[in-house]
């Protein structure tokens, strides 16, 4: 059951480098200006290749993504935010202190956790793989059908 979709989001992760950039750029590819959508981090990442190259296997680009933090955000007025790990649930619950931003939490899985930076590129890439499907599948949960798939 999805909730009413929000008109602006925000998403939320440790660096913005892999989740909530990822998650960004899918409503961005399944909703297309229906839903504004911004990310961001509680600290200042870098770009991660393994997320821009397993992002462009769904033809979408990530190369220009440019890594941000809760200060840097140029507009704080979101509908929702959604925090995609617990350092970003309390920077998301600290902005919505003095607004009427909703805050929603979907945990992820760091896909470096899993053994950081060791394995084979294709094991590596794999992890990113399922973290990119998983975060496709809580968006098309929580914002119903896309709008791409009528296209």
């Amino acid at each position: 059951m999805t909730l009413s979709n929000p008109t602006s989001v925000l998403f939320a992760c440790n660096l913005n480098a892999i989740r909530s950039p990822m998650a960004e750029a899918l409503v961005k590819h399944f909703y297309g200006s229906h839903i504004y959508v911004d990310s961001c981090g509680v600290e200042v990442g870098e770009q991660d290749a393994f997320a821009t190259a397993v992002m462009q296997e769904m033809g979408i680009d990530l190369s220009h993504h440019r890594p941000k933090s809760f200060d840097e955000l140029q507009d704080s007025s979101f509908d929702v935010v959604i925090a995609l790990t617990p350092e970003a649930l309390a920077c998301a619950e600290d902005l919505a202190r003095a607004t009427s931003i909703d805050v929603e939490y979907w945990p992820t899985t760091d896909p470096g956790s899993y053994g950081g930076g060791e394995g084979t590129r294709e094991s590596r890439l794999a992890k990113y793989r399922a973290l990119r499907d998983e975060i496709a599948a809580l968006i098309k949960k929580r914002f119903g059908a896309d709008h791409t798939a009528s296209a």
